[in-house]
């Protein structure tokens, strides 16, 4: 698959720790997201599930996100990205190194890297990834290790200096998008500001949050 800028949109993080840890209802939610027109998606498994769980749910969020033709992602996981076919990964700046993972993806896989300082961005322009992540751009839950907030300001001095296409992500609820997408930046990452308020079974509308996302652009 090649990328392309407009599927950072929409673009929703998780795993069955986001939706109270229950594989079942995390991917019901995951369908309905789907359905309301995600535009790409990152499964990141933080949840205590045994290897072969994790590699049985991924096969499943695969089947998913297929059968909607949503681009997936997997988070800081070569091998499970490979194993269960997905189209892209996402590499962390604590992950394995950007470089190896490019060598080892070579043509299969799409690329995403997160990079929150000059530096990183900096990096990431002499390295062929097909976008970066720049966050938390505001006080985030969703993640225990995350970074101070970097706010709406800084995010765009990022946009202007990066190279490659930036979606952004931390804190963003549907309302906040509009602000953010002052930055210049391709799209939005969420996390809880989609799947707290996502019901399973929500068709799209003006009380779902893909589609209050999607009608900001």
């Amino acid at each position: 698959m090649q990328f392309k800028p407009k599927m950072l949109h929409c673009y929703l993080i998780g795993g069955s720790q986001d939706v109270e840890h229950d594989p079942t209802k995390f991917l019901l939610k995951l369908t309905t997201a789907c359905q309301a027109g995600i535009t790409a998606f990152q499964f990141r498994e933080k949840s205590n599930l045994v290897e072969y769980d994790v590699y049985a749910l991924g096969f499943q969020v695969r089947t998913i996100c297929s059968q909607f033709q949503v681009p997936l992602f997997v988070d800081d996981n070569l091998e499970l990205a490979q194993k269960i076919n997905a189209d892209g990964i996402h590499v962390g700046q604590k992950d394995q190194p950007i470089e190896e993972v490019i060598q080892a993806a070579g043509n299969d896989l799409m690329i995403g890297y997160s990079c929150n300082t000059v530096a990183q961005v900096e990096h990431a322009n002499q390295v062929q990834v097909d976008y970066i992540g720049s966050g938390p751009i505001y006080p985030t839950k969703s993640k225990a290790d995350a970074d101070p907030a970097l706010g709406v300001k800084e995010l765009g001095h990022l946009v202007q200096i990066s190279q490659h296409p930036v979606v952004a992500i931390g804190g963003i609820t549907p309302a906040k998008v509009p602000e953010v997408l002052t930055s210049g930046c391709a799209g939005i990452s969420a996390i809880a500001g989609i799947f707290d308020d996502l019901a399973a079974g929500m068709p799209a509308g003006p009380d779902n949050p893909v589609s209050q996302i999607l009608n900001c652009y």
